[in-house]
């Protein structure tokens, strides 16, 4: 093992704080030794770091490339050292990197005299893939390295930029004279001199920024410049033409200077290889294309051929494959070609490994910084500080390219865990409650965490999206923004006038103080603790959210659409004759039970008497007034149907549904207000079902709530079949929406069954694709180009003729199964054993039901389609997502889903439709201390949050798909009672609730989102379809 040199372990400079003498167990391979060391004689090498210094490593001349690098991982105690390598002159003064394979003896000359560089070899193309801070710092450094040797070019705005942060991270906050007196003394970038005056005037715009937040900053605006990760190859076409190659996560690159000209993408190259000096590309066939199927580039001689080839193969192995590629059989007698290959782990497992694994944090030390703090132990920054420049704080052209829009988690997940936000493109600096979750490196001591710390900046969104399931809260303005949508003020700043943001900010009494945890309990111990009381509790939360879905449609949708010349009379006169009265009944009806259960709750002495404990009694009374208005509850398909045929007949009233959608108040599609009072009944049966069976049949309230049950379940029994109609059309219109090539979804007898992803298996491997069963076909699509949530049809698959076969055995694909149709046979391989079951079983019975039915047409796309086009440019080693690119309206169930990797069946669309809750939760993140009152409805698969019952949007949403609901163990510390945990990876939420009854009903919510169901509900053939 290597002996660590006495006065480098006692500096400690270039290696975390506190990290062991002895070099231990390796952290590049959990649970087991570096490799031993082979007997020989040992060298001494020396491997110059990132930030200058050099240490020495005392080893076998013949142990391998890959024992060295793991000793200088070890030695920094860096977890996701596979971004790394050892490059290094050889003899022909060519920079190379150290192989991990060939023993070191073979690889230096020269041992004592050549000195490693260790440096960022594989350049994620978003730095949020980073999931430790100490991997950021190191990359932090190789960027200051590549600008100050003028590698990584850019524009005078973006180089002044990136200083900025430099130097905030290495001086702290701007003071003029000793800003100017460090620019003077230190160079960053090649001719500093006429930049000063504007890297000073970035750097006093970074005040309150510590310096992991200033990596971070820096390494946004870095990875969006062309040259960010290109180490260019000098090369020549056939013309003669001067060029450069290089390769990135994409492909391969051509420059001409600076400049891309061309680019390969992994997917369309076939081959790589060269040739004495030719470099050769093969490409795949390509109609459409102009380039010939190989093409031939001149290097300087063989040696730089190869090692072009071999940095290829290594990029694309670590970007693109799941796990390392097995070596190859060595042959017996002949050996043709290299047999070089990639060594290490992929991307995707380096990822999964530090997402599944929890390491001790240990603190490390900057060379080059003055301010010797971790950033958890920071000061919270200003919010100012918090993006990369736009156009609010900074002009446009500080970068060399616009900003690209990405899909961020925070906007789709815009109430996620600000602890988890390493695996967004959300900055670290974006912490809710006061605190960081992995991306810092020291732990947070319990008596820093103080109720102020609580309050924390409202977080702004940067640009377009999602993971970053978080708070995607937009800073700089007097009200939050979340998925858009602004937040009500709230009493209380901060001491510079910072406003807190609604999500995060602690609870407060009637004196605007924070409120303890002592008066909450001594709150709820003034209520009924009786079962009865928090079941009409739940009538009372409901109907309060129910009768603001109404509001919907009669205020928002008629003022927004309503008056507009475009929408019909008829239009107007079916909504307005079937809402409007629905809307006034349930308003008195509203105001009669807030009544009751104020008289409940003890507000006056009534409840000595206990005549005002019970609701059935107003509910059969209100339920006999709503017997007169069936007749509108029968109407909601003709709403349903009225509405599609008029925007079929006028674009423009189709752009303005579309634009109502994108508001803040339409939180769930469209179509599901309108079914909203059908879903309410059943609602209604469930509360009734579980008073019934919680009164004995002496109650006073006993006959009164049977008799409400009885009249509600005759309309239920009434309206269920028009229900299952209308839920199976209303997700056709709604699955139209987020197609791209499809004729004509909505026709007569076509019924919707599951939607999800499966990996379709091709000529270029797994492939991941969206899949959409319906009773007679099914269609594979996947994420295009464009900005849209919008999914484009590759190829459909007639249900009709049909065979379908378990093939994990013939392939080799876990969990694959192939569909064996009449003109096309595909293998699909499901994320897991469960949904390969679900899968088969939902295709085996429409497989069934197509052969008895004479169902519509199968031809649905527009034009023949074939599965011959580039994979999403969204991978699996990508964070999930997130929401639309203006960060309005609701973003698709096929969309979570996509990201996710997960599949809904229309059984369990209408479940989480039909089991909707809505009630006031107190909500904690991992690891803050304190517990936020919110607001809290779940419907649609997901939770969304308002600050109270009377905002008219909310302020942020949760997607369920993927999470699991469980309660929280000993070990997690949380003292409380009526406590549920929901995590999905290292996403964690804490959810308290006020009694033992609404713990059970908010669990069993959920359980129906995140828990798949074991059936498919499927409409009867013989029922006629609503056309």
């Amino acid at each position: 093992m290597v002996e660590p040199d006495p006065e480098q372990m006692a500096s400690g400079t270039g290696q975390r704080l506190g990290a062991p003498e002895t070099l231990g167990i390796s952290t590049l391979d959990p649970g087991h030794r570096p490799p031993s060391m082979p007997s020989g004689r040992h060298v001494t090498i020396r491997v110059r770091m990132l930030d200058d210094t050099e240490e020495l490593f005392d080893i076998s001349q013949k142990a391998s490339g890959k024992v060295l690098f793991d000793l200088v991982c070890t030695h920094m105690n860096l977890i996701e050292g596979d971004y790394f390598g050892l490059e290094f002159q050889n003899h022909q003064k060519m920079m190379v990197w150290l192989d991990h394979i060939k023993p070191i003896i073979k690889q230096l000359r020269r041992p004592k005299h050549t000195i490693l560089r260790f440096a960022v070899k594989f350049f994620p193309p978003d730095h949020a893939q980073l999931l430790e801070e100490l991997t950021r710092y190191l990359f932090a450094l190789q960027i200051k390295q590549d600008i100050s040797c003028g590698r990584l070019t850019c524009n005078d705005s973006s180089a002044a930029l990136m200083v900025s942060y430099i130097i905030q991270s290495e001086i702290g906050d701007f003071e003029e004279s000793h800003c100017r007196s460090h620019l003077l003394n230190n160079s960053y970038i090649p001719d500093q001199m006429p930049l000063i005056d504007k890297i000073m005037e970035f750097h006093s715009k970074n005040i309150g920024q510590t310096p992991s937040e200033s990596d971070y900053q820096l390494l946004e605006v870095a990875r969006r410049l062309e040259m960010y990760g290109i180490r260019l190859h000098p090369a020549k076409d056939r013309e003669g033409t001067v060029l450069s190659l290089a390769v990135a996560h994409t492909g391969v690159l051509v420059f001409q200077g600076h400049t891309k000209i061309n680019a390969f993408n992994w997917s369309k190259v076939r081959k790589l290889s060269f040739k004495r000096k030719r470099f050769l590309i093969k490409l795949r066939p390509d109609l459409n294309s102009s380039y010939q199927d190989t093409l031939e580039f001149l290097m300087g001689n063989r040696d730089c051929c190869k090692v072009f080839w071999k940095i290829c193969v290594e990029y694309h192995a670590f970007f693109r494959l799941f796990e390392e590629p097995k070596p190859k059989p060595k042959p017996v007698l002949f050996t043709r070609g290299s047999s070089f290959r990639f060594s290490g782990r992929t991307q995707k497992q380096v990822i999964d490994y530090v997402k599944e694994s929890e390491f001790k944090k240990i603190p490390f030390e900057r060379k080059h910084s003055r301010v010797q703090h971790n950033s958890r132990l920071s000061p919270l920054p200003s919010p100012r500080h918090h993006e990369v420049p736009t156009e609010r704080c900074a002009p446009r052209d500080r970068v060399d390219s616009p900003p690209q829009h990405h899909w961020k988690e925070s906007v789709l997940v815009s109430a996620e865990d600000p602890s988890a936000s390493r695996t967004t493109r959300a900055s670290p600096s974006h912490q809710s409650n006061g605190h960081e979750g992995r991306t810092g490196s020291v732990s947070r001591p319990e008596e820093t965490r103080g109720a102020a710390r609580q309050t924390h900046q409202e977080h702004q969104s940067t640009g377009v999206v999602p993971n970053s399931p978080h708070l995607s809260v937009s800073s700089g303005h007097s009200h939050g923004m979340v998925n858009g949508q602004k937040s009500l003020e709230l009493c209380g700043h901060f001491a510079d006038g910072r406003q807190p943001s609604p999500l995060t900010s602690p609870l407060l009494n009637d004196a605007c103080c924070i409120r303890t945890d002592d008066e909450d309990e001594g709150r709820r111990k003034r209520f009924p603790t009786d079962r009865a009381y928090f079941i009409a509790k739940e009538l009372l939360t409901t109907e309060r959210t129910y009768l603001k879905d109404l509001e919907v449609i009669t205020v928002s949708f008629q003022s927004a659409v309503g008056q507009d010349e475009a929408t019909p009379d008829s239009l107007k006169n079916t909504i307005h004759s079937t809402f409007e009265p629905l809307h006034k009944f349930h308003t008195g009806f509203l105001r009669e039970v807030e009544q009751r259960l104020a008289l409940w709750e003890g507000r006056s002495n009534a409840h000595i008497k206990g005549d005002y404990q019970r609701i059935g009694d107003v509910m059969l009374k209100n339920f006999q007034g709503l017997k007169p208005l069936t007749a509108n509850l029968h109407k909601q398909s003709e709403v349903l149907l009225e509405l599609e045929k008029a925007c079929r007949a006028s674009h423009k009233l189709e752009g303005l549904c579309k634009d109502f959608e994108l508001q803040k108040v339409c939180y769930i599609p469209l179509n599901v207000f309108v079914l909203r009072p059908l879903h309410r009944l059943i609602h209604y049966k469930q509360i009734l079902e579980r008073l019934c069976k919680h009164y004995p049949a002496t109650h006073v309230d006993f006959r009164d709530c049977r008799a409400a049950l009885a009249d509600v379940s005759e309309v239920v029994e009434q309206l269920q079949g028009s229900l299952v109609k209308m839920e199976n059309f209303q997700k056709l219109l709604e699955l139209k929406k987020d197609l791209i090539g499809v004729d004509n979804l909505v026709v007569p007898g076509r019924e919707f069954i599951r939607l999800g992803c499966l990996s379709k298996l091709s000529g270029k491997g797994l492939q991941q694709r969206m899949f959409f069963l319906f009773s007679d076909v099914i269609l594979y699509t996947s994420r295009g180009m464009t900005a849209t949530n919008q999914f484009k049809v590759h190829g459909q698959l007639p249900l009709h003729g049909m065979t379908i076969r378990e093939s994990e055995d013939e392939w080799g694909v876990p969990h694959a199964f192939t569909l064996v149709g009449q003109r096309q046979s595909v293998v699909v391989a499901a994320s897991s054993l469960t949904e390969m079951e679900k899968w088969m079983e939902d295709i085996k019975m429409a497989i069934e039901t197509a052969k008895t039915s004479n169902g519509p047409s199968s031809d649905l796309l527009t034009n023949n389609l074939t599965d011959n086009k580039d994979p999403s440019p969204v991978s699996e080693n990508k964070a999930p997502p997130v929401g639309p690119p203006s960060g309005q309206g609701p973003v698709p169930l096929s969309v979570i889903c996509w990201y996710r990797v997960q599949s809904i069946s229309f059984s369990e669309s209408c479940r989480s439709l039909e089991n909707q809750l809505s009630g006031n939760l107190l909500r904690k993140f991992k690891n803050s201390n304190g517990w936020q009152k919110l607001w809290v409805v779940f419907t649609n698969f997901s939770l969304f949050f308002y600050k109270s019952h009377q905002d008219d949007y909310p302020l942020a949403s949760l997607p369920l798909l993927g999470y699991s609901v469980t309660v929280p163990s000993e070990s997690e510390n949380i003292h409380k009672d009526y406590v549920f945990k929901l995590h999905f990876k290292s996403h964690v939420y804490y959810f308290r609730t006020e009694s033992e009854y609404t713990f059970e009903r908010w669990m069993e919510v959920i359980h129906s989102a995140t828990v798949p169901s074991g059936r498919t509900r499927v409409l009867n053939n013989k029922e006629s379809y609503p056309h």
